[in-house]
């Protein structure tokens, strides 16, 4: 089955506006998860979705200049995006991504992609983000099949699970089989994704950090346990809930 990986980014974030090409130690944060998921050895395809609206030419000028394919659908149905850029692409299989986590890991995307190779067809979706959290806030990688998609487009209702595209999944059990993957340790506490500025600035701190760009979620837990105090640039910041 064709593996997918389709990462959701817009211009339009309600926090940091223009927060996916800000810069991210010398590159934009687009081109830092990019660069980071094309590492990753267990994906077919690459494929950036974003809307249509006009603030979002500048991220399909940007896929067109790092030769990544770029498909434009709904700003706020993302379910309806995720749903059309896979079948445009003909995806049996598909990973969630999205632009504003910048410390991704191409390891741990592809553990959780072969794992649902291993298990499929007896399960739906497999990924690190269902309760109890284990992993860091910023390495979210959920992987599920395209049949699995498509009974979410046609049946979810919700406006809200619509925009977050896998509610619906995982909030019915009883009709899709779900695995859930697990850290050695609790690590939920750490927020490495970037949706304000105290964010972007820690993502900027372990980037300076490391040196490089080709740096594991271990090297990065190692740094911050080094560095502690860097915990505190946003330590207060809380999540948006689904």
């Amino acid at each position: 089955m064709k593996t997918i990986a389709i990462i959701q980014a817009r211009m339009g974030s309600t926090r940091l506006p223009g927060k996916v090409l800000m810069d991210i130690a010398g590159e934009p944060m687009l081109a830092r998860v990019l660069k980071r998921v094309r590492r990753a050895s267990m994906l077919d395809e690459i494929v950036i979705a974003t809307t249509r609206e006009p603030a979002d030419q500048a991220i399909a000028d940007f896929c067109a200049a790092h030769g990544c394919r770029c498909f434009r659908g709904s700003s706020n149905d993302v379910l309806d995006r995720y749903y059309q850029a896979a079948r445009q692409c003909g995806a049996g299989v598909v990973v969630r991504l999205t632009a504003d986590c910048p410390l991704l890991d191409p390891v741990l995307i592809d553990r959780v992609v072969t794992t649902f190779h291993q298990r499929w067809p007896a399960m739906d979706y497999v990924s690190n983000v269902l309760p109890p959290r284990t992993f860091p806030r910023g390495l979210d990688t959920e992987v599920f099949s395209f049949d699995a998609l498509a009974q979410a487009w046609r049946d979810d209702q919700d406006p809200a699970g619509r925009e977050h595209v896998t509610p619906f999944l995982y909030r019915h059990p009883e009709r899709f089989r779900l695995y859930r993957i697990a850290a050695d340790a609790d690590y939920s506490h750490l927020r490495c994704t970037v949706d304000t500025s105290e964010d972007r600035e820690l993502a900027v701190r372990i980037y300076h950090g490391q040196g490089h760009d080709d740096f594991s979620w271990r090297d990065m837990i190692a740094f911050l346990t080094r560095q502690p105090h860097l915990l505190e640039i946003n330590r207060a910041i809380q999540q948006k809930a689904v």
